[in-house]
């Protein structure tokens, strides 16, 4: 026993990141209005703190998720080699399941929101209409967090590909031909499509292929942590990801400007967008790098609950923002209730579905006993959705 637990220590620092991502994610979705929006209605200055906050937490984006999951997945793949059919089988019995679960309970609980806010009409249109079903399932953009697993699964279905780069870590800056060929054919497809029934397919297409840049790069994070490094390297390692990290948070300080004094968000910064797309995997080489550090081991028990936290915390966000929509709140004091309370009665919530057999699947903390895989020699940490 007292091996296994010091296995499991040495990933404390990715249950550290898997930990922030999910509070993070919340706090990115508490900065905005009740429409998505950067408080438009509102004068420059009140607008200030709220995106200055996000500008910080937004480094832990969707993106830093899907850098966990393909890590994660390389190093079971390691330690367990599978075929491709067998873990394509995993997978999505792991990740598509719990999400049709959810498509089906968002699809319908939004309506609570939709009457508060008055575009009931338009959601209960949508509920009739097999096309948006189509989206709903295919995309899942029945809520705005839930591209997140189809995605996800999109990413899998290419991990042959990122196999090599375990063998050769320095594959991965091929994340930065990546990252420009999907802003190139964004842009393309965006002018193009305009309009198109398929706007939003291609576009999905489009990203998941360019995402395979994050795939080569998680890959190659867990081929430099094979190797091993010292103490001394990881803090010179740590070094670097702290310089490149203040120059790209200075362009989202530049970003965060236009934000505020338009009211909107600005896509059309290209700087930004390299900022923003970049900040996930400096972010993880960071932790990385200080994985020897004694990290709290509070996080390694919380860290099982941040896939629920990331699929679960819109239901307690759509009730906050309709409990205080009638106290006439500046951004800054929404975004000060709204984080807060959304995230603690996230976590209860989570904790609770967790205890529940019936239901704990949903948040990938159980699987069907009769299709539970053979156990497995990994520590904890490397389950991006954790079994009891």
């Amino acid at each position: 026993m007292a091996s296994r637990a010091s296995e499991a220590s040495r990933f404390a620092w990715l249950d550290t990141l898997r930990l922030l991502a999910g509070i993070c994610i919340v706090a990115v979705h508490s900065t905005s209005n009740p429409a998505g929006n950067p408080f438009p209605n509102f004068p420059e200055g009140e607008r200030i703190a709220p995106i200055l906050f996000r500008s910080i937490v937004y480094i832990a984006r969707t993106e830093l998720f899907l850098i966990i999951s393909v890590f994660l997945l390389m190093m079971a793949l390691d330690r367990r080699p599978r075929s491709y059919g067998t873990v394509i089988r995993e997978q999505a019995r792991r990740l598509l399941v719990p999400f049709a679960f959810w498509v089906v309970v968002y699809a319908f609980y939004r309506l609570i929101k939709a009457a508060r806010f008055g575009y009931a009409a338009s959601i209960l249109t949508d509920l009739a209409d097999p096309w948006s079903w189509a989206g709903y399932l295919l995309l899942g953009n029945v809520q705005y967090h839930m591209h997140f697993l189809p995605t996800l699964f999109g990413m899998i279905l290419l991990f042959p590909a990122y196999r090599l780069a375990v063998r050769l870590p320095i594959l991965g800056v091929s994340v930065l031909i990546f990252l420009s060929a999907k802003l190139v054919l964004d842009q393309w497809v965006y002018g193009t499509l305009s309009g198109s029934p398929w706007l939003e397919y291609v576009v999905r297409l489009v990203k998941i292929l360019t995402y395979g840049g994050y795939g080569i790069l998680a890959a190659s994070f867990y081929g430099i942590l094979k190797r091993d490094f010292d103490t001394e390297t990881g803090r010179q390692i740590f070094g670097v990801v702290l310089l490149l990290g203040a120059a790209l948070f200075m362009v989202k300080l530049v970003h965060a400007y236009q934000i505020i004094k338009t009211g909107t968000w600005v896509f059309t910064f290209t700087p930004g967008y390299w900022a923003d797309y970049l900040m996930p995997p400096l972010l993880f080489l960071g932790i990385m790098s200080m994985r020897h550090l004694n990290w709290p081991p509070i996080f390694s028990r919380l860290a099982p609950f941040s896939f629920g936290i990331y699929l679960m915390h819109p239901l307690l966000m759509d009730l906050v923002e309709i409990m205080i929509a009638p106290w006439n709140l500046v951004p800054w004091q929404m975004v000060s209730l709204k984080f807060p309370l959304v995230l603690v009665s996230t976590v209860i919530l989570v904790m609770l579905v967790a205890r529940l057999p019936f239901l704990s699947w949903t948040i990938g903390l159980s699987a069907k006993p009769a299709r539970q895989a053979p156990p497995m020699q990994t520590p904890p940490a490397a389950m991006a959705l954790p079994r009891s």
